[in-house]
C-alpha cells in the first residue's frame, strides 16, 4: 500500500513542484492539501481542503498521514503587517507540526531560510529561528528545516528586486566557495528532491543550510 503525504503551501512555487511530483510519484496513494484558494491541479491522487489555515487545527481529524511537508511562506512586501507574517511563517507551520504529535505524524519536512535564529536582529530570519525553535522543542520524532539561500525560481508575480538578485547571482554564484557555498542561490527543484528523500530516510542535522539541501538533493556534485 503507497503512502499519504501532506502538503501546505501547495499555490507557491516549490509547493506546486512538490504536490506534481508526488501525484506522478508511484510511491504515494494520495496527497492531501490544506490552502486557502484552489490549486488549479486536477489529478485523482490529490484531496484539496480548501480552509483557513489560521484554523487548521479544527482539521485534525482529517489531518493523517506519513509525512508532512510544509511549504508555506510569505514575504513582507506581500505581507508587510509584522503580526500578520508571523501568524503564517511561524504560526501555521507550529499548528502543522502541534498536529503531527498529536496524530503520531513522524515525518516534518519544513522549507524555512538561510540564516533562521531566534536571537537575530532581522526580523524575518528571527520569526524563521522562532518556529525552528519551539517545532523542536516538540520533540517529533524526524523535523527537518530546509534553509535555503535566494531562490532562483520564476514567478508569476512581479517582483522586480528578485529577479535582479537572481540574475546577479548567476554571476556572484562562481565566487561563493568554501565556507561561502551556502550563500549560492538554489533552484526549487534542488529542494523537492531534497524533500522526497528525506521522505524516505534519515538526516543527520534537523537544520539542512542551502548548500546541504544540494548535496542532498544531487550528491556532492
Amino acid at each position: 500500500m503507497g503512502k499519504t503525504a501532506i502538503i501546505l503551501g501547495i499555490t507557491g512555487v516549490t509547493g506546486n513542484l512538490l504536490a506534481q511530483s508526488i501525484l506522478a510519484d508511484a510511491a504515494y496513494d494520495k496527497l492531501i492539501s490544506f490552502h486557502r484558494r484552489k490549486s488549479g491541479i486536477e489529478h485523482p491522487k490529490l484531496e484539496e481542503q480548501v480552509i483557513d489555515l489560521f484554523e487548521l487545527k479544527k482539521h485534525r481529524e482529517i489531518f493523517k498521514a506519513d509525512v508532512v511537508f510544509c511549504c508555506i511562506g510569505t514575504t513582507q512586501s506581500k505581507t508587510e503587517d509584522k503580526e500578520q507574517y508571523k501568524a503564517i511563517d511561524y504560526g501555521i507551520p507550529l499548528a502543522a507540526a502541534r498536529l503531527c504529535k498529536e496524530n503520531g505524524i513522524t515525518k516534518f519536512i519544513v522549507i524555512s531560510a538561510l540564516g533562521a535564529d531566534p536571537d537575530s536582529r532581522v526580523f524575518y530570519n528571527q520569526v524563521k529561528g522562532e518556529m525552528e525553535r519551539d517545532i523542536l522543542a516538540l520533540n517529533l520524532p524526524e523535523a527537518y528545516f530546509l534553509e535555503p539561500a535566494l531562490l532562483a525560481a520564476e514567478r508569476e508575480e512581479k517582483r522586480t528586486a528578485e529577479k535582479l538578485a537572481i540574475k546577479a547571482f548567476k554571476v556572484f554564484n562562481w565566487f561563493l566557495v568554501g565556507p561561502l557555498k551556502k550563500y549560492q542561490s538554489i533552484k526549487p527543484e534542488a529542494l523537492v528532491i531534497a524533500m522526497k528523500k528525506l521522505a524516505v530516510s534519515t538526516y543527520p542535522d534537523a537544520r539542512i543550510e542551502s548548500d546541504k539541501i544540494k548535496e542532498l538533493a544531487y550528491g556532492d556534485a
